[in-house]
């Protein structure tokens, strides 16, 4: 049997019953095909970086994707590069970068593959990779069938898709990036990368540049993957940052005057998670036994000396989220996909 943990960022994760690698779509189908004619529990693995497996494993097949490619046309003032789902997602926006193609430039230093970035609607310092995906080519587990979705096909939303909601029917083989030809970055979004940049919300960049500050904040929060930072060992952000309807925003304000919030369309408002966990009690190196608070981010919980088991981890995050919601009646959400395992307790 093959133990999961190296195969994940948080090095956490029981025995999976069989394991399989797939270097090319069609073997990657070939596998999810096989194993579903056969009745057998089957996992989909990429860079591990958005997963929490639990202590047991996975009784069924594990097939990691490591499938590569990229192709690369033009559509008038735009690029279609169309990658493979086991291509690391850094090193595509390096590349987008390094070639002057626009609009994926503020996600760098992002961990993972390809293939998870529409499942998660990847994003971060305002852009989502919601606004750049044409299409996304997938293997259908219920109709047996390779389809080609478009970006209105995938229910993007705040780090979610029709993939993550039915993470058992669509396999992900390849995402096309609609791409802006432009040695500028797209309009600047997020009032903290700006600042950094010396530049106005809306304002743009150099692709370069605006690289560079992202690596430099991410890295700052122990976001981008360094073996010897500890604060690394992470799932990235484990609470995603709640959004609240007008009532519940309403009695938000009455528990906390004057909180940090982002306005929505429809009178509904968005919330840092990253606030109500430090005023709930939480700040950041708040540890349980071997599992802790990150240091640098609050967002995410770390497995510092790789001795944790998932347990430990699921139960700080249950803590944290039963502590934000007494304090603030709000529950938070976790954003890893949990395999095995759950934060119901």
């Amino acid at each position: 049997m093959e133990m999961l943990a190296p195969y994940t960022t948080l090095r956490l994760g029981g025995p999976a019953r069989d394991f399989a690698e797939a270097t090319t779509a069609e073997h990657l189908v070939s596998l999810v095909a096989e194993a579903d004619m056969k009745g057998l529990p089957t996992l989909v693995l990429g860079g591990g970086s958005n997963v929490v497996v639990s202590d047991e494993g996975f009784d069924g097949l594990v097939v990691k994707v490591s499938t590569q490619g990229v192709a690369v046309s033009r559509d008038g003032e735009q690029m279609l590069v169309t990658v493979e789902a086991g291509e690391d997602w850094d090193a595509l926006v390096a590349r987008a970068v390094a070639e002057g193609w626009s609009g994926i430039e503020c996600m760098s230093g992002i961990p993972g593959l390809v293939g998870s970035t529409p499942i998660q609607n990847v994003g971060a310092y305002g852009q989502e990779v919601s606004q750049t995906i044409r299409c996304v080519r997938a293997y259908d587990r219920r109709t047996r069938h390779v389809v080609d979705l478009e970006a209105r096909q995938c229910g993007f939303s705040y780090r979610d898709s029709a993939f993550k909601r039915d993470l058992a029917r669509h396999v992900v083989l390849a995402v096309t990036y609609a791409l802006d030809i432009s040695e500028m970055s797209g309009p600047l979004a997020y009032e903290e990368l700006a600042g950094r940049l010396g530049a106005k919300a809306g304002g743009r960049v150099p692709l370069a540049r605006a690289r560079e500050a992202v690596l430099a904040l991410r890295r700052g929060k122990g976001m981008v993957l360094d073996p010897d930072d500890p604060d690394t060992r992470s799932a990235g952000s484990f609470f995603t940052n709640p959004i609240l309807t007008p009532e519940e925003a309403v009695e938000l304000a009455s528990r906390a005057p004057g909180h940090p919030r982002w306005e929505l369309p429809g009178g509904s408002v968005k919330v840092p998670a990253a606030w109500l966990i430090e005023q709930a009690g939480y700040p950041k190196g708040y540890a349980r036994g071997p599992v802790r608070i990150s240091t640098k981010h609050t967002l995410a919980l770390t497995n510092p000396d790789g001795v944790a088991t998932t347990g430990d981890l699921l139960a700080l995050a249950r803590e944290v989220r039963d502590g934000v919601r007494e304090k603030f009646g709000v529950t938070l959400v976790n954003e890893p996909v949990l395999v095995g395992c759950d934060l119901a307790e």
